[in-house]
């Protein structure tokens, strides 16, 4: 659709299941959490991941979403001419106000299906950060939930403790 100009690349879109949505628009607080957490993670993970920030992720033929932030193993081409895949993903982060049952009920299947290992939303509403690990058959067989007094380290960086509240703003 982008090739024959129906979309272009300032549309508001997602492919999800086959199914192309339209997303909301981007609001102040959830851009400023989006670079909030592009600040902390590049400090946090300098060369050891790539920091993709609201950029597509393949997940098979049907579904490409484009989440808030993701860190990506890193490569020497910064994945210039492909897509990331979820091979390629080592957590996702869904910054979530008033996309929250979208991010908890449409999302999160779609992550554990494709074998996402790890899964945050950060919901704006309820100050918290729910982290979702170890997909089985469709799901997240481990959602923890995390307030400001928390910290969190991703799977993929054990040693890399990251203080809630920091993140939370």
């Amino acid at each position: 659709m982008a090739e024959s100009g129906v979309l272009t690349e300032d549309s508001r879109v997602e492919l999800i299941e086959g199914e192309v949505l339209e997303m909301a628009p981007i609001g102040e607080s959830h851009f400023g959490h989006v670079n909030r957490f592009n600040r902390v993670f590049s400090g946090a993970f300098a060369d050891r991941a790539v920091v993709h920030v609201q950029n597509p992720i393949r997940l098979g033929l049907r579904s490409e979403p484009q989440p808030d932030v993701v860190l990506l193993w890193p490569r020497d081409d910064d994945y210039m001419g492909k897509f990331p895949t979820p091979d390629d993903v080592l957590l996702v982060v869904e910054i979530a106000e008033s996309s929250l049952a979208y991010d908890r009920e449409t999302k999160a299947p779609l992550y554990a299906r494709a074998g996402i290992v790890e899964y945050w939303i950060v919901n704006l509403i309820d100050s918290e950060n729910v982290i979702h690990r170890d997909p089985r058959r469709g799901r997240y067989r481990s959602v923890q939930t995390l307030q400001r007094g928390d910290s969190i380290a991703p799977l993929g960086f054990p040693s890399v403790s990251l203080a809630v509240a920091e993140l939370l703003g």
